[in-house]
């Protein structure tokens, strides 16, 4: 049976005299509300996690589209769309971490922020043939493929300077 995934420090914050405080605040100000209030809660709490599960979805497909698509970002969509399914949807969030593809890449970032040696090496490899692809036979201009080629160096940097995780 697979285990809850929780942030790190997500037990500490339980023990938190300001968090515990609030959350006794929230108790005592939810049981001062009136039926119709607590219905009008209820109904801006629904239509908030449906836009988080709308926001959830449409950035696992721009992570999606951005493994093919070199100049869009797989990682920050693929953590966006986990960080709005574990305000919304617990169902969506345990499916995104626990995906086949993408689960290991997302909880090793979380977690431990690493990237794996495969994962390096695919994405940066992918990425340098799909730009100089489009800058060596695409682009019409020079300043076109400079441009391409320096974003490339940029991400490529960006990518190796996080820690390699296995």
């Amino acid at each position: 049976m697979m285990e809850k995934f929780i942030f790190a420090g997500a037990e500490n914050l339980k023990k938190n005299p300001i968090v515990t405080d609030r959350i006794a605040k929230n108790d005592r100000h939810l049981q001062a509300l009136t039926v119709d209030q607590k219905l009008k809660l209820n109904k801006s709490a629904r239509i908030k996690k449906l836009l988080l599960i709308l926001a959830g979805s449409l950035s696992f497909a721009l992570g999606i589209i951005g493994i093919l698509v070199p100049l869009l970002p797989t990682t920050p969509f693929l953590l966006l769309a986990a960080a709005c399914y574990m305000r919304s949807s617990e169902r969506l969030y345990n499916w995104l971490i626990y995906h086949r593809v993408f689960g290991k890449v997302i909880r090793d970032y979380i977690q431990k922020r690493t990237i794996s040696l495969k994962v390096k090496i695919s994405s940066l490899t992918l990425m340098w043939l799909v730009i100089s692809y489009s800058a060596l036979f695409l682009a019409t201009k020079i300043w076109i493929s400079l441009m391409l080629f320096a974003i490339a160096t940029g991400v490529t940097i960006h990518i190796i300077s996080f820690k390699t995780g296995r």
